[in-house]
């Protein structure tokens, strides 16, 4: 039941299981970081695939293009969150090598895919 463009789009289905991954892990974290580390790496999760639907929904190529970069920009804002709290001993090192590999495969095809937007 897909009525929007974006719903068949494997970069954004894979960003929205991302994004519920980092919701669930960050509930391991300390009060302390609830509006801090938490809030922050929750809101870049959830940028990824809000940015991937903005992208699709009746823009020019350049347009779509420009909302993957800003897809992008924020995967990288998680993968630095992780590495703060891989630092800070909030996740493990499974966890994060994990959430690392999903991230560097998610940005890989959103390269792949803002490449060949025509």
């Amino acid at each position: 039941m897909n009525k929007f463009k974006f719903e068949k789009l494997i970069i954004w289905q894979k960003a929205m299981d991302f994004g519920e991954d980092i919701d669930k892990i960050t509930n391991s974290f300390p009060d302390k970081e609830k509006f801090n580390l938490s809030s922050q790496i929750r809101r870049a999760a959830d940028s990824i695939a809000l940015n991937i639907s903005e992208g699709s929904i009746g823009q020019s190529n350049p347009e779509q293009k420009k909302f993957i970069g800003y897809s992008i920009r924020s995967l990288a804002e998680v993968v630095t969150c992780l590495f703060k709290a891989r630092s800070r001993k909030y996740i493990s090192e499974n966890d994060f090598t994990g959430f690392y590999n999903d991230a560097f495969g998610l940005m890989n095809m959103m390269h792949a895919f803002r490449k060949n937007i025509n």
